[in-house]
């Protein structure tokens, strides 16, 4: 019997315990990867520091929630005997580190996401290492300023920033080939489905109102986050009616954005309770009428041309998704199932189209999330790209 072609993908999952969102961002790699026939291995990686109790105490990571939510969601979507933990090096469940060294060297190529993973021996053991970055403009311009250079050291890269190297587009090059994708999914995990008549579903979000990462300045421009331009759309529940809700991960500090997100009609949810797990994450959409995609700022000041993996998971459920424009003109059909904006007034107009018209639009939806995005043709296009078939 042939064996079957190995794949190793890293990123960080169990890091982010608790993020149904994230989850299936790696997900549909993993999965989609493994419905093509690759036996794949996910490798990945905490810091200990990060290891909590469910109730956000700390503990070693043996003993942590995030190694116990890692091994539910790798047993339940079929990865058990797939996966590796490392923690400062050493694996500490899953495979162990001779296992991982010994399945990274037999695989086609080791995919970096965000390049994460930094472990000489490791990525000197792999065939190919493929950078694949999937929140495009802080690495390039990172490496640009000599801040932080996750680049170094692969041998192709990957970016879901489709207009890089484009007029337009100022995430800077770096020098390097860039090979455009898109986020993929697997459409077998994500159904579509109808809203139940009369249901008064809210048009939603999940977002992180800062992320990971601060503003960059570069070449006398700063480019901002997520809450720079949330900002400028707090006034839309009361200029379109109806509800919006976002599940928002914000801190404690920001009591003025609260406030300013209350005072101008906005519902907010606990995103633990909304997207704590990836099938609490899929209920949510699925209970939603559309998505509202307010950007990153770097994103929309690029005009990279990203449409990010949450979007995908409204649209193959059959929601409409009316999405801040970050260069999409020429990249996705529009008027049938998504929407673009660049002003409040545009973000209201395009809910009351979806509303007055929503079933066209939830149809309209899930077609593009077939057309567009469908695993099986997003990864094949991605490893003959690469020259892994």
């Amino acid at each position: 019997m042939t064996r079957r072609k190995r794949l190793t993908i890293v990123g960080t999952l169990a890091q982010h315990a608790g993020r149904g969102g994230h989850t299936w961002a790696f997900l549909q790699y993993l999965v989609g990867f493994q419905k093509l026939g690759w036996d794949v291995l996910f490798l990945d990686r905490i810091e200990p520091d990060t290891c909590m109790t469910e109730t956000g105490q700390p503990a070693p990571v043996q003993h942590s929630w995030n190694l116990r939510y890692l091994e539910r969601v790798m047993h339940c979507f079929g990865l058990d005997g797939h996966y590796a933990l490392l923690s400062k090096g050493a694996s500490v469940a899953g495979l162990s580190r001779p296992q991982v060294l010994k399945r990274v060297a037999e695989s086609a190529a080791l995919i970096n996401v965000m390049g994460v993973l930094d472990d000489h021996e490791i990525l000197q053991a792999a065939q190919a290492r493929i950078f694949l970055d999937i929140d495009p403009g802080f690495p390039q311009m990172w490496r640009e300023l000599a801040l932080r250079d996750a680049l170094a050291g692969h041998d192709a890269y990957v970016t879901i920033a489709e207009n890089i190297g484009k007029a337009g587009c100022t995430i800077p090059t770096c020098g390097l080939d860039w090979i455009t994708t898109r986020p993929p999914i697997v459409l077998d995990e994500w159904p579509a489905c109808g809203l139940a008549a009369g249901s008064e579903a809210p048009i939603t979000t999940v977002a992180s109102w800062r992320g990971a990462y601060p503003p960059v300045g570069f070449q006398g421009r700063m480019y901002g986050l997520r809450a720079h331009e949330f900002r400028r759309f707090a006034t839309l529940p009361s200029l379109a009616g109806g509800r919006f809700e976002v599940a928002l991960d914000i801190h404690p500090a920001d009591v003025k954005d609260v406030q300013l997100l209350f005072d101008s009609g906005w519902w907010l949810v606990e995103p633990r309770r909304a997207a704590g797990d990836p099938w609490c994450y899929r209920d949510y959409i699925r209970s939603s009428s559309a998505e509202l995609m307010v950007s990153k700022g770097m994103y929309v000041q690029t005009r990279s041309g990203r449409f990010g993996h949450r979007s995908v998971c409204y649209l193959a459920s059959g929601r409409p998704v009316i999405a801040q424009d970050t260069g999409l003109d020429d990249l996705l059909p529009q008027g049938a199932g998504l929407l673009t904006f660049t002003t409040v007034e545009e973000a209201a107009d395009a809910a009351c189209a979806i509303e007055r018209d929503y079933d066209r639009h939830a149809r309209g939806a899930r077609r593009l999330a077939e057309n567009y995005f469908d695993s099986s043709d997003v990864l094949t296009s991605l490893t003959h790209k690469l020259h892994l078939h």
